[in-house]
Parts: structure tokens; C-alpha cells; sequence
């Protein structure tokens, strides 16, 4: 395992702007990775990339050391110059062997992520591992190494409850909007169309609402949210002239004051008096004191939504000791499998070497003997020679796999 390797810059070391730059288009991947293993001699390489972390995974002979990440980092963008190499460097995370394993666990498991329990960094690292092999970037030490990754982060997301309770805003806004039995054809406003109000809007979308107009500063910005579910586009000028009513409204947008004020609120009630449901998911609030006071509003505000989101937290890192349990054996286990897979490779020569040891002996060795025998005779021999050349090549197997046992249980005593 010392050959593997994983270099990382994530959110906590280089922050999330300094990762956007090391962001690949899709078409872009396959020449830059090819790029990187032909000049720094790579055997293996694997790329993940995620709004909040980038790791490089590759198997080497190379020393990892700064004139080797150095090299490497010049190598992904020779545009960046020696001053922003070297920040590069001392604020880049690496690991070696069965640590970079362990990390890589701990990573699919959402451990290394900003919210923990975060299901989607499991998804993103398949999808990496999967093209990366596609792209015949990755081998066999990559393939043995992502499958045990994927298997534990599965494990861990199946036999503890560190994902169970919701903690993004979004996902606990929708979770509150649930309990108000909202039908699926009602009314809904969306006020800004931020990432905030996108994620929600395929929340929604995805639950099989359908009835969407979107208000946003920028009508351009608010086609793109209105395409994606389905609705219909406006500025945030054209409020004042709704007519069409709502049932349900969702603002976040960047203002720094309040944008839904009573006059709006009132335009955008077209006259109907009953109890609105409203997601303020905005910092500062978009939907102004005095509506909450002047009307009837079932208001979901951001600071509750927050409350409950740290609780939620505060629940699922009560988790981290049986994830940990989890992650540990997985490592000791890989610790095995690492082991005997190397055992297999040396070891893939043999069926090979039998079958020309078979060939010598029925073509040159005992060749007149066997034309002497009558076909039943031979039929036999036939069988005994093929029933031999099976055992030859499954036994030193079994052999091996129970030294490497044993060797692990006197191991283990000592």
C-alpha cells in the first residue's frame, strides 16, 4: 500500500473559492488527467470534485513530498505561478497507504464533509471512481480500494442514524411544509432564485408540485429557476401587479432589507384573506415585520428552521463513535483483502505454468506411452490430468490465504 496515495485540498485548509479553481469540465478531465499520469509517471489516478473539496487519487512510486506536489500542481495549471504553488502546498492534506484508505472511508461516510450525514459525497466519489475507470485512468489498487470505500460508507448510512435527521435548511423547510398538507396543485411563489430557492424548487418538484412563478431582480436568473419547475418567469417589479393569488410563498434573496413589505404582501394576496403559508429562508429576512403583525401568516422563518438544524447535528455526531467502530474494522479488513489480492497477482502465473507443464508431458514426455493406450485408457488419463491440473492451481492458493490467516491471528496474540 505505499504506493497509494491521496493529495486533497478541501474547505477546511484552502477555502471553497480556491477549489472552484480546481474544477473540471466534463470534456475536460480525460486530457488533463492523461496530462498528469504521462508526466508525473503515474500507474493510477482517480479525480473527485465537489463544491467543497478536490482529491487526487493515484498510486506511485514517487516520493510525496513538496517538490513532487509542486510538480503536480504545475502540471493541473501552468498558468498558477510559484506564489500561489507554494500556498497550494503547505495548505494541501496527504496521506499515504492505509491511511489514505481510512480517509477515503472516512470521506464516503461524510465525516470530512461541512454538514455531517450528508448522503451525496458517497454518490459523488462513485461517480468519480466509475468515470475514472471508464476513462482507463484507474487499475486494479483503485478498484480493490473504491469498493471497500463505497461498501463501508454504505454500511455506515444503513447501520447508524448519522444521516437520518435532516440538518440543511432546505431539506428541513420541506420537512416542516409537510406537515401543513399542502395539495400539489397549490399556488406557489418563488422570490429570488438563488441556489437556496433552486435546491427548494427541486424539493418541490420532485414531490409533485406543480403550480410555480418565480420573482427575481434578474428576469434572466428567474427563467432558469421557472424552466426547471415547470413555471412561469417575473421581475421583482411586476409584484406589485400579481393578480393570480398564492398559497404558498418562498423568498431568499440577497437584499439587505426587507423586499416582501405589506404593500407587496397585499399586491400579492389578490384579495383573498386567508391564512398564507410563507419560507423565509433569507439573512436578513425578506418578509418584513409588519406583514407577520398586519396579516394572517403561517410563518416558517430561517431561525427556526436553524434551531432544529442544530439539534439535528448535535444528534447525529452522538453517531460518530459506532461510525467509527464501523470505519475501524472496515480498515482492518482491507488490511486482508490488500493482502491477498497481492498474493492472487503473483500468483497468476501458475494456472499458465501448469497447463505447459501438462502440454509437455501429453505432447513430448509421455507421448508414445499415451498413443499406446486404447481410448478408454486414455479417457482416464484425460480426466486424472485435468482433475490434477485443477488442484495445482487451487491449492497453493488455499495455502496462502491460511498463512496469511494464521500469520494474522499469532499477530493478533502477540
Amino acid at each position: 500500500m505505499k504506493r497509494f496515495n491521496v493529495i486533497a485540498f478541501t474547505h477546511h485548509t484552502i477555502g471553497v473559492e480556491e477549489i472552484g479553481k480546481f474544477h473540471l469540465e466534463d470534456d475536460q478531465i480525460q486530457s488533463k488527467m492523461e496530462h498528469l499520469k504521462s508526466q508525473l509517471n503515474l500507474d493510477e489516478l482517480m479525480y473527485v470534485s465537489t463544491c467543497n473539496r478536490v482529491e487526487f487519487i493515484f498510486v506511485s512510486t514517487s516520493e510525496l513530498n513538496d517538490s513532487f506536489i509542486t510538480h503536480f500542481l504545475n502540471e493541473f495549471n501552468e498558468d498558477w505561478d510559484q506564489k500561489h504553488l507554494s500556498l497550494l502546498v503547505e495548505n494541501c492534506k496527504l496521506w499515504n497507504g492505509i491511511n489514505a484508505v481510512n480517509h477515503l472511508i472516512e470521506v464516503a461516510s461524510s465525516l470530512d464533509s461541512m454538514v455531517i450525514g450528508e448522503r451525496e459525497i458517497i454518490t459523488q466519489m462513485k461517480d468519480a471512481f466509475d468515470l475514472s475507470r471508464k476513462l482507463k485512468l484507474s487499475g486494479d489498487t483503485i478498484r480493490i480500494v473504491m469498493r471497500q470505500v463505497v461498501q463501508t460508507a454504505k454500511k455506515v448510512y444503513s447501520e447508524t442514524n448519522i444521516a437520518t435527521k435532516p440538518v440543511s435548511v432546505v431539506s428541513l423547510a420541506y420537512h416542516e411544509l409537510k406537515t401543513r398538507d399542502l395539495s400539489a396543485d397549490a399556488r406557489i411563489l418563488f422570490v429570488g432564485a438563488g441556489v437556496t430557492n433552486t435546491n427548494m424548487g427541486r424539493f418541490l418538484l420532485k414531490h409533485g408540485f406543480t403550480n410555480f412563478t418565480v420573482f427575481n431582480r434578474s428576469l434572466e436568473r428567474a427563467e432558469l429557476l421557472a424552466n426547471l419547475v415547470k413555471g412561469k418567469a417575473l421581475t421583482l417589479d411586476e409584484m406589485p401587479n400579481f393578480t393570480e393569488g398564492f398559497d404558498l410563498l418562498v423568498c431568499c434573496t440577497a437584499a439587505k432589507n426587507s423586499v416582501i413589505t405589506p404593500s407587496i404582501y397585499k399586491a400579492l394576496l389578490a384579495g383573498e384573506t386567508d391564512n398564507k403559508i410563507v419560507i423565509d429562508l433569507a439573512v436578513p429576512a425578506d418578509l418584513s415585520k409588519e406583514v407577520k403583525n398586519d396579516f394572517e401568516v403561517d410563518h416558517i422563518s430561517v431561525e427556526h428552521l436553524k434551531t432544529i438544524s442544530e439539534s439535528n447535528i448535535k444528534e447525529r455526531k452522538k453517531e460518530l463513535i459506532k461510525v467509527r467502530q464501523i470505519i475501524y474494522e472496515a480498515v482492518e479488513e482491507f488490511k486482508q483483502i490488500f493482502k491477498m489480492r497481492q498474493v492472487e497477482i503473483k500468483m497468476r502465473e501458475i494456472p499458465e505454468r501448469v497447463k505447459e507443464i501438462k502440454k509437455k508431458a501429453i505432447e513430448e514426455v509421455f507421448s508414445k506411452e499415451l498413443d499406446a493406450l486404447d481410448d478408454d485408457s486414455r479417457e482416464v488419463v484425460d480426466k486424472i490430468l485435468d482433475y490434477m491440473e485443477k488442484k495445482y492451481v487451487s491449492v497453493p492458493m488455499i495455502m496462502a490465504k491460511n498463512m496469511i490467516a494464521k500469520n494474522e491471528i499469532e499477530h493478533n496474540e502477540d
